[in-house]
């Protein structure tokens, strides 16, 4: 796993193989015939769907969106930035959950019970997350740069939002 000690004490080589990692399935996978889907309108609706239920509450989100309320938080859900580029989105790109070759290229990855269609932001936006978690703060641009891709501030926040409701 790329959070192994040997990767934390060496979070460049991980970090690189995560966003390389990313990029290959994103480039690879056929979005036009993947069956599922990730979209943010179909994860917004079944966070309305618990939120009508009282099972949104912000105890359990990340302290980047504690200090919002449940209604302005799914009122931020609802203004999706436009799609940047549709692909077979992991679902739940955070580092644990990709593999490296013991030369630290990547190797994989594990956890796929979220795969389907999205904005390949909804997989980026976690991913950079999960590197300031596992390694540290600072490793968010380098996994973009290996990605090829550069930061957006807007789908980030708006998928990192949108990860914390949709568990």
């Amino acid at each position: 796993m790329a959070v192994a000690d040997r990767w934390r004490a060496d979070p460049r080589t991980a970090v690189a193989a995560i966003g390389e990692g990313l990029r290959a399935l994103h480039e690879t996978l056929p979005a036009t015939s993947c069956p599922f889907t990730r979209s943010a309108a179909d994860r917004v609706e079944r966070v309305l769907e618990r939120a009508a239920l009282g099972k949104v509450t912000s105890r359990d989100w990340h302290s980047d969106h504690r200090d919002l309320s449940v209604a302005v938080a799914l009122e931020e859900l609802t203004d999706a930035p436009p799609i940047d580029r549709e692909v077979v989105g992991h679902g739940d790109s955070c580092a644990p959950n990709t593999l490296l070759t013991d030369a630290g290229r990547f190797a994989g990855h594990v956890d796929l019970g979220r795969l389907g269609v999205a904005d390949r932001w909804s997989d980026l936006a976690v991913a950079t997350w999960s590197t300031t978690w596992n390694f540290g703060p600072g490793w968010e641009t380098p996994l973009l740069d290996a990605y090829g891709v550069r930061v957006d501030p807007d789908r980030t926040r708006y998928y990192r939002l949108l990860y914390d409701l949709d568990v």
